[in-house]
This record gives C-alpha cells, structure tokens and sequence, in this order.
C-alpha cells in the first residue's frame, strides 16, 4: 500500500503539513518495500487559484491508496480525489510523519471521504 503524507519535510521526525492543496512536500511511504520518498509542491503558495487542483493531480500520479493531511482537500481538489479510489484521512496536522502514519495504523483519524 502507498501512503502519501502532507508534509513539512521529508522524514519521520519532520512535522506534518496541515494544509493539502498548499502543501509544501508530499512524502510517499510504500509499506511493501519500506521506502520513503518525497516530491516537493513548490510553486503552489504563489498561484491565487487552482493550487487544489494542480496538487491534486500531482498526488494522483504518485498512485496513492491514502492521503493523510492535517485539515484535508478543499471542494475543488475534492472532487478529483473523489474520481480516483484514494482514501483521505484528516485531522494529523498538530504530528509528525510517524506519528500520523501511527495514527492512521490505529484508526485515529478522521475519514474524509
């Protein structure tokens, strides 16, 4: 299973990042392979529309099974979520990486769609 983690950094250690459309990184953990990985979303926090959207798309390619963020998917960026089969849990904005992903294991997060 792939996780995709909204994040501030690109470790465990490294505090979530609570918004999803103007995340500053997106770190994906396989759980087959125990492999972190990251792709930074710079570029986002300067446009005034459509951040959702184009973050969404960019999550979409990394064929996530689960999103996990601090205050979850806005409308707009909802919407194609809701076209693909990813799962988006919510409420990990005050962890960090390990901490949320531990929480997500332990059925301690809210389901958002």
């Amino acid at each position: 299973m792939k996780i995709v983690l909204t994040a501030k950094g690109e470790d465990w250690s490294c505090k979530m990042d609570e918004r999803f459309g103007r995340a500053e990184i997106f770190v994906c953990y396989n759980e087959e392979t125990n492999e972190l990985s990251s792709i930074s979303n710079i570029g986002v926090d300067t446009m005034e529309h459509g951040a959702g959207l184009q973050t969404a798309q960019k999550v979409l390619d990394l064929s996530p099974d689960v999103i996990i963020t601090g205050n979850g998917a806005g409308n707009k960026a909802l919407a194609i979520l809701q076209k693909s089969n990813v799962k988006v849990y919510i409420g990990a904005g005050n962890m960090t990486l390990k901490e949320a992903y531990e929480a997500y294991k332990n059925n301690k997060l809210q389901l958002q769609f």
